[in-house]
């Protein structure tokens, strides 16, 4: 019967073990007590399989047979770090990376604020992309005042929508909790060490054409996007060009608030299409920057513009990783 038995073990599937080392990449150690969770893909979407604790060597291990894409989540200091495992690839002798969290900026700066201006009729969708980066080795996050601060004009706080995108992370949805201020909401999202785009979305009425925004970050100009068919006027408006593939209008402001007229109607995902049926389909160019400084910073934000548009059209598509705390 022990040949049975032992027929019978090795029809078995094998349980893969998940192992590696959780590593503080703020002190550069080992980071002992971070927990591990692996999330599996089913029909209901991902679902936490098993959590575990790293040890005094930072080390962890999980059995659990894997298939499909999984996904690894560990938290620490408040804050959790994604870590994808695709199918077929090793998931043995991994390296999770984690840093301290302290509540105040540090590094972090607003690298570029991109408002996009689409009016149609008699209603205005504003997209507002704030691109964070931080290039210490510290996530600054600040759960009680928030990490971002945004204006947000009264007709339009019922439609307003958040996302948050951590480095090499998907669009999570986070809340925008109102302040002291009038119109001002703060947004608790990390900012962790590389880029984080946080996106900020809402529609309004509009009619007599006059808008206007504030800014309360530290960081450079705020961008105004105006697509093709739509005219902005205002004090403080720096004219930087036009962005090449979809003809949209750059203006730059550097004062924290500002005023302008809006005129016309326009799309920028209607111009990225018509630029793509004009050229036969669409194509990835390499552009080199100029010497010119306004060609260069128009070049410099022509893949942000576009991503721009891609995300605001595909995100409520992509699935969403389950978050414990703050992701």
């Amino acid at each position: 019967m022990k040949w049975l038995s032992a027929f019978l073990i090795a029809a078995l599937p094998a349980a893969a073990a998940v192992d590696g080392v959780v590593v503080n990449r703020t002190t550069g150690t080992p980071q002992a007590g971070a927990t591990v969770t692996l999330y599996k893909m089913t029909q209901n979407g991902l679902e936490a399989a098993e959590s575990v604790k790293s040890d005094a060597s930072g080390k962890f291990r999980i059995d659990q047979e894997l298939t499909g894409p999984n996904l690894l989540q560990t938290a620490y200091d408040g804050v959790t770090y994604n870590h994808m495992i695709p199918p077929g690839q090793p998931s043995t002798g991994l390296s999770l990376e984690v840093y301290q969290a302290k509540p105040q900026p540090g590094e972090a700066v607003v690298s570029q604020h991109m408002v996009l201006l689409e009016p149609a009729g008699q209603e205005l969708r504003v997209s507002e992309s704030f691109l964070f980066n931080n290039p210490g080795q510290t996530t600054y996050n600040d759960p009680e005042r928030g990490t971002l601060r945004l204006y947000v004009p009264p007709a339009g706080s019922k439609s307003m929508r958040v996302t948050g995108t951590a480095p090499q992370g998907m669009p999570i949805d986070r809340a925008a909790e109102k302040t002291s201020r009038p119109d001002v909401y703060s947004v608790d999202f990390p900012i962790k060490p590389g880029e984080t785009n946080i996106q900020l979305t809402y529609t309004m009425p509009f009619s007599g054409g006059k808008f206007e925004g504030h800014t309360f970050y530290k960081g450079g100009p705020t961008s105004l996007i105006a697509p093709v068919g739509v005219e902005i006027k205002g004090e403080g408006l720096e004219d930087r060009g036009q962005e090449p593939r979809t003809q949209s209008t750059i203006y730059q402001v550097k004062a924290d608030s500002y005023r302008i007229e809006i005129s016309g109607t326009g799309s920028l995902q209607q111009a990225a299409s018509s630029s793509e049926e004009a050229a036969g389909g669409p194509e990835v160019q390499q552009i080199m920057p100029k010497v010119d400084e306004k060609r260069y910073t128009i070049l410099a934000i022509a893949s942000s513009i576009l991503l721009l548009g891609f995300v605001l059209l595909y995100r409520a598509r992509t699935p969403q990783p389950p978050a414990k705390g703050n992701s």
